[in-house]
């Protein structure tokens, strides 16, 4: 029986499928605290890099060690023939430099971002082969909604030098990836795990959950990099990103690396407190200081003596609170609300803000005085939707912790759950993610969660129209997008990255296309300079 071989097209989708789906195995058999599920995806890209290489030699007639510029010629061949759209840019000697408008996973890598992290290994797996060392920085990602991947390969040690990126090295005859983020993950964990078990060694674990770190994204390795850092010493710490997306788990890093783990870490929502309260609860009072006064309260100050206050939403304290704050941090002493006596503060104060902090100075709700002793050590934590890579393993590790608080048997999320996963915004960060989920597993009759109810009202509506409808109803909106996206990467192509020209050419005003290629994440700067390195190419030939 005569069969039809396979086309370049279905070979790719295949190889598309494949990927994707391995990646999602490495999700459900990797440890994320332990970093084996980030091993697992790195194993699969440094394996897959030997035969991808020598099919690349044999296609191109390459033989022994390669050249930085062969190394380069068969990284791009590599990408682009299993549908990428690479091409190599400038850079210094010593540095590869590679940049792409087209991803080879298609849209499944917005699913699956962990796919960045094989390309990634691939790309050192060849790098250290030939040349010993490799050093791999993913500067931008179509996964993360850039517009574009910049990826830098450096074969030089002296260049990778304080670089962000994972490397590989040959040590006998095997190829070794080392993560200097992966490796602060485990350790400020590990002090984490230390620090839980001395503080709670008496008490019920299931009262006291003991913190869980995942920390996929480049910014969340950054943030406990910094931590790490910072947490030995007695400089002031200010985290600042969105409500939800785990500011919290920063400073019990930060108190657990200290030299203060083994005292009392009490977090305080300031928001959460009546303003009438607020110095009541931070400083305490004294009998009668005021009517209701019964008895002295010991504030949070006295709590926490010896160990660390974490004021969440700092920006909600008013101005009058704020200066007896700063009377705190620059004298280390205060009073109770009502008392007379002068009490000393050996506190460590870890603040966080949902606002920008410098912007309420400017506007005269925040006192500028405080906001440099706090600002000391910044910490950013971007929101959940631009950190993608971290939704997965949040999801395990969340589903997992949800079959043990309720006693039932785990269950996974579908297909076309994870896609939802995957592409909403989650305006409300890791708590929003956590919410869903519970509610989404509990409503779920079988070990498959079918539907990720996002929004009571939403999911009602879609509950009404057909499955198939629904796909289809997706698929459309994702089509329309695609096809969008394309036309606008192919004019600009065209255009060689001119906003105006491409207008043009397109029929619409120069804003409409601003609006859209902000829509898309497409930087227009990527195809100017792939113009630029073309023509010099052309040149110097």
């Amino acid at each position: 029986m005569y069969t039809k071989p396979p086309t370049k097209l279905n070979a790719i989708s295949f190889l598309q499928s494949f990927a994707t789906q391995s990646v999602k195995i490495a999700n459900q058999l990797g440890c994320a605290s332990c970093g084996s599920r980030l091993n697992l995806i790195e194993h699969l890209g440094l394996s897959a890099s030997g035969c991808f290489e020598q099919a690349c030699r044999e296609q191109a007639g390459l033989k022994g060690g390669l050249s930085p510029d062969q190394y380069a010629d068969v990284i791009v061949s590599l990408k682009n023939q299993i549908g990428g759209n690479f091409s190599r840019a400038s850079s210094e000697a010593g540095v590869v430099r590679v940049i792409n408008t087209r991803c080879p996973f298609g849209d499944a890598v917005k699913e699956a971002p962990e796919l960045c992290r094989m390309t990634a290994s691939v790309f050192g797996g060849i790098a250290a082969r030939n040349f010993g060392y490799a050093k791999v920085e993913l500067k931008k990602r179509i996964a993360n909604n850039d517009g574009g991947c910049e990826v830098c390969v450096y074969l030089d040690r002296t260049k990778a030098a304080g670089r962000e990126g994972d490397e590989y090295q040959v040590e006998g005859n095997t190829i070794v990836s080392r993560s200097a983020s992966l490796e602060a993950v485990v350790r400020v964990e590990e002090k984490m795990r230390q620090a839980w078990c001395s503080s709670h060694q008496d008490k019920s674990s299931s009262a006291y959950p003991r913190p869980k770190i995942v920390a996929e994204s480049t910014a969340m390795r950054r943030a406990l990099e910094c931590a790490e850092r910072v947490a030995p010493t007695t400089a002031a710490v200010l985290i600042w990103g969105e409500t939800g997306v785990g500011k919290e788990i920063i400073a019990r890093a930060v108190h657990a690396l200290s030299g203060r783990a083994t005292r009392e870490f009490i977090a305080v929502n300031c928001g959460a407190i009546p303003e009438n309260l607020i110095e009541s609860q931070l400083f305490g009072h004294e009998k009668g200081a005021f009517t209701g006064a019964y008895q002295v309260h010991h504030g949070l100050f006295e709590r926490a003596e010896g160990g660390t206050l974490f004021l969440d939403e700092i920006n909600s304290l008013p101005l009058a609170a704020q200066g007896r704050l700063l009377r705190v941090l620059q004298e280390g002493e205060y009073e109770r609300v009502g008392g007379k006596h002068v009490l000393r503060a050996d506190v460590r104060i870890i603040a966080a803000a949902n606002r920008g902090l410098d912007q309420m100075v400017k506007s005269g709700e925040f006192r500028q005085d405080l906001y440099y002793r706090l600002n000391v050590v910044p910490i950013h934590i971007p929101p959940l939707r631009e950190r993608r890579d971290d939704i997965s393993v949040l999801t395990d590790h969340i589903l997992r912790k949800l079959a043990a608080k309720h006693g039932l048997p785990s269950k996974t999320l579908s297909e076309r759950s994870w896609i939802r996963a995957m592409t909403y915004e989650w305006p409300g960060n890791v708590r929003e993610l956590e919410n869903v989920l519970e509610r989404s597993f509990l409503f779920a009759t079988g070990p498959v969660i079918e539907d990720m109810l996002v929004d009571t009202e939403r999911f009602s509506h879609e509950r009404e129209a057909a499955p198939d409808e629904l796909v289809l109803r997706s698929m459309k909106r994702r089509a329309a997008m695609e096809i969008e996206g394309r036309v606008l990467r192919e004019v600009l192509l065209r255009c060689e990255g001119n906003v105006s020209a491409a207008a043009r050419e397109m029929g619409i005003t120069p804003r409409a296309v601003h609006q859209k290629l902000k829509s898309h994440r497409i930087d227009p700067m990527l195809y100017r300079k792939r113009a630029l390195h073309e023509a010099g190419a052309h040149v110097s030939s």
